[in-house]
């Protein structure tokens, strides 16, 4: 890798969990930030080394609440005024992913806000995982790597070695990620058919495929408040499924959603740490992407392939 003074890593409150196992992983100090606030809520950012002239790495995810985002524009504003050579954000998990069209009349398109706001802040480059839909990396015109979870959760599926699995989508947005699963894994996908009565509540789910002696696995890019999760695993298992777990990117988990899961038919959900999880759930489990995230960074760093290390 090249001299590694010559980029300089940096954190966000919230993400710095992650930030310090990136850090780790590529055998460098985390950079010394402060970040100092007012009484009534408002925060400085100070960087209390000479960044002038490095390429930065910026950590932070832009989960609930406001504060991160806020935090990861004065960041990138406070680092191009103190004449950062580039400026690179790595967002393990972009909110307002969900916000990526008009869905109906008079909505913002969120996500393209966000997009505005960072590459107005001053990125060169952003470095995320599993958007909530794909074309969000249009919506910038800076360089976009978009990462893949499965880099991660494929190899804690095989290791579990599984018979007779079948992949299934929670809904039928979901089904090309389920498909690449079911491909890689040269096993069959199952779709579930839902309609919601409003954001966050599910009114009816039917299954479109055959579940019975299987072990089901349920593929998301997040979980927010287990809703759509929970009922298609209990409607799984009223089929016949042996078991049911499921693996997701981001875990949201808001709301009743640790004891949706906990009180469901799944066996275990399987996240990364994109976010971090503080409550206590007997069935959830995180697996870390700092190796990824490392690894891409300095794939970035010495101009190297960022694809190649895709498992799909």
């Amino acid at each position: 890798m090249s001299e590694q003074n010559s980029f300089l890593v940096f954190s966000g409150t919230k993400t710095r969990y992650l930030a310090e196992k990136i850090c780790a992983s590529l055998g460098c100090p985390l950079g010394n930030l402060v970040m100092t606030r007012f009484s009534d809520g408002e925060f400085v950012v100070s960087y209390e080394q000479s960044i002038r002239g490095k390429d930065i790495y910026l950590v932070q995810s832009t989960f609930p609440n406001s504060d991160n985002l806020m935090e990861l524009l004065l960041m990138i504003d406070a680092a191009k005024r103190a004449s950062a050579r580039t400026i690179n954000a790595v967002i393990p998990y972009f909110g307002w992913a969900r916000q990526d069209r008009k869905d109906k009349p008079r909505v913002s398109i969120g996500a393209k806000l966000i997009a505005d706001l960072l590459s107005v802040a001053g990125i060169d480059r952003l470095i995320t995982m599993d958007l909530h839909a794909d074309q969000i990396q249009g919506f910038f015109d800076v360089p976009v790597d978009h990462l893949y979870a499965s880099g991660v959760l494929l190899p804690y599926l095989q290791s579990l070695k599984l018979e007779d699995i079948a992949i299934a989508s929670p809904d039928v947005g979901g089904s090309k990620r389920a498909n690449t699963y079911a491909k890689y894994l040269g096993c069959p996908l199952v779709l579930c058919n839902k309609t919601r009565a409003r954001a966050n509540e599910v009114a009816s789910m039917q299954i479109i495929g055959d579940v019975k002696g299987k072990n089901v696995v349920l593929i998301d890019d997040m979980v927010d408040t287990a809703g759509t999760i929970a009922k298609a695993a209990d409607i799984m298992k009223a089929a016949g499924a042996k078991s049911v777990r499921a693996c997701a990117s981001h875990c949201v988990m808001s709301g009743p959603a640790t004891e949706r899961v906990e009180a469901s038919s799944l066996e275990e959900i399987v996240f990364t740490d994109s976010i971090p999880y503080t409550a206590r759930c007997s069935k959830i489990k995180q697996i870390s992407v700092a190796d990824m995230f490392a690894e891409t960074i300095k794939r970035v760093v010495d101009n190297k392939s960022i694809s190649s290390q895709y498992l799909i």
